[in-house]
């Protein structure tokens, strides 16, 4: 692609983008899924026009979308944030993992797809796009809700482990020359992912100093530069560039440049993200959906299932009402940029032909469902206050039900007899009780108080 052609095909992808987002803000959808659609309508695998051949040619505008979407998200967290959480913000975390990687393990093998297919399934179903739920909490307004900060602590469990289980995975579904170069390939992962949780945890005052600086187009430079080389070096070292971007975001998170740097990537992250999702709708083709329809609508109902069971579990770990439930079991749905990233690993491993068309409906089909269920969450909220106004009426009414049998089994235990027996009246005759004074048996009813 040339020069002319290259800036044509990314300016019309932005005004492709914009042209479909405010058609679709007029009837209420999201924005996301509709920069998607529009890489759908004008890319190489659907009839009509075709702005772009290749969806390789918007390769790095993508990447940078994505970088700077979780480089955003990064500035969102604090580490202060998930020290206070402590144990119930793991246990969240952990409680979305186990039930969702879970899930698109046993997906896998109920397919018979092969092991390794399995454990691409298994990360794909079991992580949120960390992109598409940045973007939903952003557009529905939700970053300052109490919930979100939950939100985002799933996300950062989910990241990090993801982080580990691509440096793991990715050995094992290349292929790596024996167990010593796969020991090889995850130490370097883990020790780079070591090193910069090292600098987030101790190093933000010597890079605050380091990136302070009063003029913004410098600082915007700084920060630029600092993300794009650490995101190269993690992909260098089996890491995704996606986690090295977000790990810088949480070192500058603790800065005092922090709330400069959010209002100056704003713009960028908006106009970069449209691209990664244009660019991930250029890449789908709609003619391989028929023949993975089945798996594609089985797994996106496990995940709805999933998801919103692990969502009222972490909101009753921390005592959240019916709204802040239902946005939590709702936002965490949807599935992207990272199911791409295990997509393409599995292309590049030669993996089951059926993984790649699979992975591209399962997403866009969560991609547009999720920022939809999250918008409407309110419904959910309605069916919660329903059930929690009906079990507790349940619940008195059995009790009731309950107290009244067990008072009509002691009515009809009891003699049918009109005149009490003395061992009714009392338990122990007090005319035979006795107390010995002395030698002198004295009867209770002939004590008196000397």
């Amino acid at each position: 692609m040339g020069h002319a052609e290259t800036l044509l095909a990314m300016g019309g992808a932005f005004l492709a983008a914009a042209c479909l987002a405010r058609l679709g803000s007029r009837i209420g959808l999201p924005t996301i899924p509709l920069f998607m659609l529009a890489g759908i309508l004008l890319g190489p695998h659907t009839p009509g026009f075709v702005l772009v051949e290749d969806p390789h040619e918007l390769g790095m505008l993508s990447a940078l979308g994505l970088v700077l979407l979780l480089f955003y998200l990064g500035l969102e967290f604090h580490l202060d944030d998930l020290k206070r959480g402590g144990g119930r913000l793991l246990a969240a975390g952990g409680i979305y993992l186990l039930l969702n990687v879970g899930a698109g393990l046993g997906l896998g093998f109920a397919l018979g797809w092969g092991v390794r297919e399995a454990l691409v399934l298994a990360g794909v179903i079991g992580i949120s796009s960390s992109a598409i739920v940045t973007k939903i909490l952003i557009d529905l307004g939700r970053l300052g809700n109490p919930e979100t900060r939950l939100i985002l602590g799933v996300i950062v469990v989910e990241d990090v482990f993801l982080a580990l289980y691509l440096a793991a995975l990715q050995p094992v579904i290349s292929g790596a020359q024996g167990t010593a170069d796969a020991a090889l390939q995850i130490a370097k992962a883990f020790g780079f992912l070591l090193v910069l949780a090292a600098a987030a945890r101790y190093g933000t005052r010597l890079i605050g100093r380091l990136i302070a600086v009063r003029d913004d187009e410098l600082l915007v430079v700084s920060f630029l530069g600092a993300v794009v080389l650490v995101a190269g070096i993690s992909e260098e070292l089996g890491v995704a560039d996606a986690i090295g971007a977000f790990m810088v975001g949480l070192i500058l998170s603790g800065t005092p440049s922090r709330e400069r740097i959010r209002k100056l990537v704003h713009p960028l992250r908006d106009a970069f993200g449209a691209i990664f999702f244009f660019a991930f709708g250029l890449a789908i083709d709609p003619g391989d959906f028929p023949s993975v329809a089945v798996p594609v609508a089985l797994a996106a109902a496990l995940t709805i299932a999933m998801n919103v069971a692990a969502g009222l579990i972490a909101a009753r770990l921390h005592r959240y009402g019916s709204e802040p439930a239902a946005n939590i079991a709702t936002t965490l749905l949807a599935r992207g940029e990272f199911a791409l990233i295990l997509a393409a690993m599995a292309t590049a491993a030669g993996l089951d032909g059926r993984l790649a068309p699979f992975i591209a409906g399962y997403v866009l089909v969560l991609a547009v469902l999720g920022p939809v269920v999250a918008g409407r969450s309110h419904w959910l909220a309605r069916g919660l206050r329903t059930v929690g106004a009906v079990l507790p009426a349940r619940r008195a009414e059995a009790a009731a039900t309950a107290d009244t049998e067990s008072t009509d089994r002691a009515q009809t235990s009891r003699p049918l007899t009109s005149v009490p027996t003395p061992s009714e009246t009392t338990p122990t005759d007090n005319t035979a009780r006795t107390h010995r004074c002395g030698d002198k048996p004295v009867s209770v009813h002939d004590r008196t108080v000397k």
